[in-house]
């Protein structure tokens, strides 16, 4: 696959496809890794989607384009995706995505090309749940989070284990999941920060608000994946 342009002087390479071996018949994943990358960012998806979402791979180019390197893995296997479908029981089971995720990271810090790279989470709806449990159980790897209109509130006690300093973006009209956010950010403390985009509905579909998060994830990212944490 052709590589792409990001920010000048930022060459974005074609994407690696990944099989990363923390299930039987391992997760599919993408790679994205622009030259000179100072960090990597994992990507957890939200409720039924999946590592195609429209809107992280928008993000993801955005944060490649800053230099950032981007991981977009499946976190069900084909079966799975099938059952949920049916049962939408699965996207919900926050333990066990987060589980999935920590053994990515620990996946990524043995890849060749991301392992020397700090790392961040991103993620979306009940993704960003699982990012926070993931982040609590790896403290040492995980240097940063951004939820976008994330349910934070549904990590539960973990809140309190995040050490990563954590980004939270919830659109101005979503307003339940701007109360849901609140509690969260007051359990999280001085680790987080809550930030509204104006005009924006729980996907961020209103022109112009999927940009707002994309640059705000980026500035995010780059302040504070800085250094690798050791494992």
């Amino acid at each position: 696959m052709a590589g792409g342009r990001g920010m000048p002087g930022t060459e974005v390479r074609g994407v690696r496809e990944v099989s990363v071996p923390v299930v039987e018949g391992g997760l599919a994943g993408d790679v994205s890794v622009p030259s000179g990358a100072g960090g990597a960012v994992l990507f957890a998806h939200g409720s039924g989607s999946s590592r195609h979402s429209p809107r992280n791979v928008a993000v993801g180019r955005a944060l490649n384009a800053r230099g950032l390197a981007t991981v977009l893995v499946d976190l069900l296997t084909v079966d799975e995706e099938a059952r949920d479908e049916v049962t939408a029981e699965l996207r919900f089971d926050i333990g066990m995505l987060a589980e999935r995720l920590a053994g990515i990271v620990d996946w990524m810090g043995a890849d060749p090309e991301l392992g020397r790279l700090p790392f961040g989470l991103f993620g979306a709806s009940t993704g960003a749940a699982a990012a926070l449990v993931a982040a609590a159980a790896r403290p040492g790897r995980v240097g940063a989070v951004v939820s976008r209109g994330g349910r934070p509130d549904l990590a539960g006690s973990s809140l309190t284990a995040v050490r990563a300093p954590t980004l939270l973006l919830v659109g101005g009209l979503d307003e339940q999941v701007i109360t849901l956010n609140e509690q969260a950010r007051d359990e999280l403390g001085e680790v987080a920060e809550l930030r509204i985009v104006p005009g924006a509905t729980h996907l961020f579909e209103e022109p112009g608000t999927l940009e707002q998060v994309a640059d705000q994830a980026g500035a995010w990212f780059v302040a504070h994946l800085r250094q690798p944490h050791p494992a």
